[in-house]
């Protein structure tokens, strides 16, 4: 169907593509408060239970731009009910599983449906008007940070008061819910772009993206001068380029590189790496603060539970700044909007130097690190939107959101080894030392700051034809030359 044609209202299209991302980022944070205890779970060791968060970080790596391609090449609406079954069959297998080798699989099954955020905010083009499109990008992009909110501390509420599987259960029933309401709600967007799909491309891709992944996850415990490790660098680089290569020449690419060459996206891109950095360092600091003991002399000292509850309400602040940003973006431009975050994440990593001696302290820190969050991931698929052809809208986007993990997952095996290296002994443990953790907020706040220089960098954003009878702005150059919308 067209898009400017829906069959369900635009506001209630956009409540239940913001459920499906909260339940989305929930399965991200579902197993936190289970980490410690995993082994004893499932009969195994660490290391193979550390397997159970990298499963689902893989699984979503590579699932993520193509759901994002299949979306532009079979429908939108389509492939978001697709994305759900894994959620679903996944959260079943984990909840159903007593060994670790099907929590493992579950776990990545549940990664392969972390496509819909993408999917939603490309559909998100297709049906709104385009005065509503901005704010409801934004209420979609918040949609993780509250997932990842509530997910906290209904986590450790469930983990501490009941059964471990109720977890997952619960997770499986939400994740039906969702694909109900996206049956009923959803329209199916405009019209599938032709093409074939690019097996080879996304064989080329996973691949690289898994060896990629996996040694800059695992590097830290393999030793990053491991012929392991080093081996998985060098496959990820030769089978990257090999795949670039084959992009370019392809009629039907995975990930059209010459678009993404573009560089408004180019830009953006690199910009969406470093505030997906700056966005998880917080995330690897702060709930270590809060619960390592008192003694330690800077350690607070809370449960599992009154962490999360602490944290929550960073993430909801991503929801209630989602309108105010979509507003700066609309007065000034995404450009402005991502740079402004930027600085907004920076200058939160700086007031922790001063604020994390105590709860509210370090509750100010997410607060403000997370309102930045909040305006720079509202801002980025509105800058990709506005430079790529509306065919190619889920794919860019999905390589946008691909982009934001890689910058994550760089993060956590930085800040790990920062922790890791800088560390005192309490009772015999070796635990993260203040200073360890001054470090890794002081690179939090440079990382906010280079993301900031980067966002500053990105061309003019393209003005819009408001006159566009399909719904759908065309570009214009600001020299007026008309480019592809």
């Amino acid at each position: 169907m067209d898009g400017s044609k829906p069959d369900a209202r635009p506001g209630g299209v956009v409540g239940v593509l913001a459920l499906a991302g909260i339940v989305a980022a929930l399965m991200q944070t579902l197993v936190v408060p289970l980490i410690g205890d995993l082994p004893r779970l499932l009969g195994t060791t660490p290391s193979n239970a550390s397997w159970v968060i990298t499963a689902t970080l893989l699984a979503g790596a590579v699932a993520t731009p193509v759901a994002g391609r299949l979306g532009d090449t079979l429908g939108k609406r389509r492939v978001l009910l697709v994305s759900v079954v894994p959620l679903v069959a996944g959260s079943v297998v984990c909840a159903l599983s007593s060994s670790v080798v099907p929590m493992i699989v579950g776990r990545g099954l549940q990664g392969l449906g972390m496509g819909v955020v993408p999917l939603g905010i490309s559909l998100l083009r297709d049906i709104m008007p385009p005065e509503r499109l901005g704010g409801s990008i934004a209420l979609m992009s918040a949609s993780m940070g509250v997932g990842g909110a509530l997910g906290l501390p209904f986590s450790a509420a469930v983990a501490e008061n009941a059964s471990w599987r109720v977890l997952f259960w619960v997770a499986a029933g939400l994740s039906v819910l969702v694909g109900a309401l996206i049956w009923r709600v959803a329209p199916a967007g405009r019209r599938a772009a032709p093409g074939r799909f690019d097996l080879p491309g996304a064989l080329g891709l996973g691949t690289g993206l898994v060896a990629l992944l996996l040694a800059v996850s695992k590097g830290a415990s393999w030793g990053w001068g491991s012929a392991t490790t080093l081996g998985l660098f060098a496959v990820a680089v030769v089978v990257l380029l090999a795949w670039g290569a084959w992009e370019l020449r392809t009629p039907d690419p995975l990930v059209d590189l010459r678009v993404t060459a573009r560089p408004v996206v180019l830009m953006t891109n690199a910009a969406s790496v470093l505030v997906g950095f700056a966005m998880y360092a917080q995330s690897l600091v702060v709930p270590q603060l809060f619960q390592l003991p008192e003694a330690t002399g800077y350690g607070l000292g809370q449960s599992m539970m009154a962490m999360g509850l602490w944290m929550a309400p960073a993430g909801l602040m991503m929801m209630v700044l989602a309108p105010l940003g979509a507003k700066l973006s609309a007065a000034r431009g995404p450009k402005v909007t991502l740079s402004v975050g930027a600085l907004v994440i920076s200058a939160g990593y700086g007031s922790s130097l001063a604020l994390m001696g105590s709860t509210w302290g370090l509750l100010a820190v997410t607060l403000v690190c997370n309102t930045g969050v909040g305006l720079a991931y509202g801002a980025m698929p509105a800058l990709i939107m506005g430079a790529v052809p509306q065919e190619e809208t889920a794919s860019a986007n999905s390589f946008n959101t691909l982009m934001r993990s890689i910058g994550t997952s760089v993060s956590a095996a930085v800040i790990g080894v920062v922790l890791a290296q800088m560390t005192t002994t309490l009772g015999g443990h070796a635990l993260p030392s203040e200073d360890g953790f001054r470090v890794a907020m002081l690179i939090g706040c440079g990382v906010g700051l280079a993301a900031a220089v980067v966002a500053a960098l990105i061309p003019a954003r393209f003005a819009a034809d408001p006159a566009e009878k399909d719904g759908t702005a065309a570009v214009r150059a600001p020299s007026g030359a008309e480019a592809p919308a």
